[in-house]
């Protein structure tokens, strides 16, 4: 769902890219918060199994009610939006809720002997999360473009299947319900852990003075109300926890591949010849890519890397993966800056963009008044290279064009005002010669749609069908229409309808981001002819140059989140396991939450948000790599004997001996 929900946004509801960032990554957060209200509910109250049931029926609700908000003929915008948003919010509470849950109630099912067959449930687990994300990134999106309904994208569709298709999977997880091995609930341990912090924190604020001996460690001030042993377990998993400080930054640029990733991918050229992507669809790349590098690092790189005598340590691999994750958004601001290079040039105050189309029999020399453009006349059905710019004296102008043809010279006035853009069709009409001023796109097309105007040089009405939806009248004598959006395609099944008859009409190519001004010349030879102005140009930055930087940042993910997530369940005791997943799944939330902050306070040209993050993930790897260089790796168990042999000797000799002696 979330594959689709960028465009969502920018087309269903027309909000911009910033916006659009912004509410994506929210969501993304709020889905990485909820893990633990899930988890708590499960521990302390209805226990994994009853967790995953009531939180899915909330998440199939929140799919319902999210793909009822994108028909576009149910309410206004605001019925959208508030329907669009309680959909988010129960979505959220469903994914992030059962997230915890599912993978832990998988491994309730085995016996402790059973550490192979456990194993290679979560193998298969983790596979089919894969395998899912594949597929579904790669057909969310067809449901999307390729389907059509309501004149438009079809969003509800889009929104509509997985939730379908998650009433099915809960309906055969329930029917597997005698199968199962439930686990009562057992108490939080993640509530334990927060207790007994805040008691210590407290404590601590309480016994400030001088003569109060200190303590080894600030969290020996919980022992008047925590065993020793729960103390000893909560420092254990502090050192880690501080290690994760850093981490948030590497998903503030992982999870923009969702966002603004597929917003640059919008403004590319998306054909490859025997198939034509949708923006969306390059996210697939992501854990296509997954799927191979497991193996290849697994199997491959790190016993390769072993065999060189290099301690490629967990802490390097996570700082490695930082790195490549780094460099795929140093790609990512190179292209986007080649992007740019086709756009329409940003507009300032007392200023605007104009050429001149001359659709007259002869060249054309135009003057505009007090301004220095235009030097060699203008030639017939010219296409112009570029729009010139135009300074006017303040918001708006009244200037005073001249027009100079076969000795002739005609003069005409038009208001122009600031940013703006302007054609000035210069055309012969009654055997004199004439001009309009119309106004121009001042920027792309969206979602790498293609935009089209006609001019109708005939002297009658036409109505024009372009394909079986899209149906234009155009008046007479050099009337320009508004412009229609379509998809990219070749359409040369058109047809042009007169007062004397029907006729073909052929328009060739319409690429990617382009605007194209169309002219209907005259009909001869029972075809009409027609006149091909590219106003502004197609995208022409293929979407297979995004492959370097989603190869480097899925093998970034590689070395740092499976390593990470590995490292720190060894560095803490098993009774903390489920406290770690939930520290790591903060720093997920926390890094969408850092993207939402940066893309609505401090807007900025794409390529320099781009260059922001690099720099700034850069930065942390370093403070991480510092951190990593100062951390001393433990093995829990170690530990435990350790904090078990001082408490043992700090008590009496007998008191020593009977517990070395159960212990034995």
């Amino acid at each position: 769902m979330r594959a689709v929900l960028t465009l969502y946004f920018l087309s269903f509801f027309h909000w911009d890219e910033n916006l659009s960032t912004a509410v994506y990554h929210a969501f993304s957060a709020l889905c990485y918060f909820t893990p633990v209200i899930g988890a708590i509910m499960a521990d302390s109250w209805l226990g994994k199994y009853k967790t995953i049931i009531y939180l899915s029926i909330v998440y199939v609700v929140g799919h319902l009610i999210k793909s009822v908000g994108a028909i576009p003929s149910l309410g206004n915008q605001a019925v959208h939006v508030v329907l669009s948003m309680v959909g988010l919010f129960l979505i959220a509470l469903g994914t992030g809720g059962i997230k915890p849950c599912v993978s832990a109630f998988g491994g309730d099912q085995f016996e402790e002997e059973h550490t192979s067959e456990r194993s290679k449930f979560f193998s298969i687990f983790y596979l089919s999360i894969n395998a899912g994300s594949l597929i579904s990134t790669f057909v969310t999106p067809v449901l999307r473009g390729d389907v059509k309904c309501f004149g438009e994208d079809c969003y509800a569709l889009a929104f509509g299947v997985p939730a379908a298709l998650m009433v099915l999977a809960l309906v055969v997880f329930i029917a597997g319900s005698g199968l199962y091995r439930k686990t009562p609930p057992q108490g939080n341990v993640l509530l334990e852990v927060c207790k007994c912090i805040g008691f210590a924190i407290k404590n601590r604020l309480k016994n400030r003075s001088r003569e109060i001996p200190k303590r080894d460690h600030w969290l020996d001030w919980a022992s008047e109300k925590y065993s020793k042993q729960l103390i000893g377990e909560v420092k254990m998993v502090t050192r880690v926890l501080f290690l994760f400080i850093p981490l948030p930054m590497f998903w503030a640029l992982f999870d923009q591949q969702g966002s603004r990733w597929t917003l640059q991918a919008t403004k590319m050229n998306a054909d490859f010849g025997i198939y034509v992507l949708q923006p969306d669809q390059m996210q697939f790349l992501n854990p296509l890519l997954i799927l191979v590098f497991i193996p290849i690092f697994d199997l491959g790189l790190y016993p390769l890397i072993d065999m060189c005598k290099f301690n490629f340590t967990p802490i390097r691999k996570m700082a490695t993966g930082m790195i490549l994750a780094g460099l795929a958004f140093g790609l990512a601001a190179i292209i986007e800056i080649k992007i740019n290079e086709t756009d329409m040039p940003q507009l300032v105050p007392e200023e605007s963009l104009i050429r001149v189309l001359n659709l007259a029999k002869n060249p054309v020399q135009v003057t505009i008044q007090e301004k220095d453009l235009f030097q060699q006349p203008v030639e017939t059905f010219q296409n112009p290279a570029e729009y010139s710019k135009l300074i006017l004296n303040g918001e708006q102008q009244s200037l005073r064009f001249t027009l100079q043809h076969q000795g002739l010279t005609l003069a005409f006035n038009y208001t122009v005002k600031e940013k703006s853009v302007y054609s000035l069709i210069v055309f012969e009409a009654e055997g004199s010669l004439s001009s309009r001023l119309i106004t121009d796109l001042e920027a792309k097309p969206e979602n790498g749609l293609a935009a089209v105007r006609f001019i109708n040089g005939l002297s009658q009405d036409v109505n024009l069908t372009i394909d079986s939806r899209k149906f234009i009248a155009v008046q007479k004598n050099y009337s320009p229409s508004e412009y229609s959006l379509l998809e990219r395609d070749r359409y040369n099944n058109g047809k042009c309808i007169t007062e004397t008859g029907e006729f073909p009409l052929e328009l060739g190519l319409l690429d990617f981001g382009a605007s194209y001004t169309i002219v209907i010349t005259n009909i001869s030879g029972g075809a009409v002819k027609t006149w091909k102005s590219e106003d502004i140009k197609a995208n022409n930055v293929h979407m297979a140059w995004q492959l370097p930087q989603y190869l480097l940042i899925s093998a970034g993910e590689v070395m740092f989140s499976i390593t990470g997530l590995a490292f720190s369940y060894s560095q803490s005791p098993a009774s903390m396991k489920s406290v770690l997943q939930a520290g790591w799944l903060l720093t997920v939330a926390v890094g969408n939450t850092f993207v939402l902050i940066v893309a609505e306070a401090a807007p900025m040209a794409q390529w320099a948000e781009f260059v922001l993050f690099t720099v700034l993930l850069f930065a942390v790897c370093i403070i991480f790599s510092i951190m990593g260089y100062f951390y001393v790796s433990v093995d829990p168990e170690d530990l435990e004997e350790k904090e078990e042999k001082r408490e043992t000797s700090s008590r009496g000799n007998m008191i020593g001996l009977v517990t070395q002696k159960t212990k034995l």
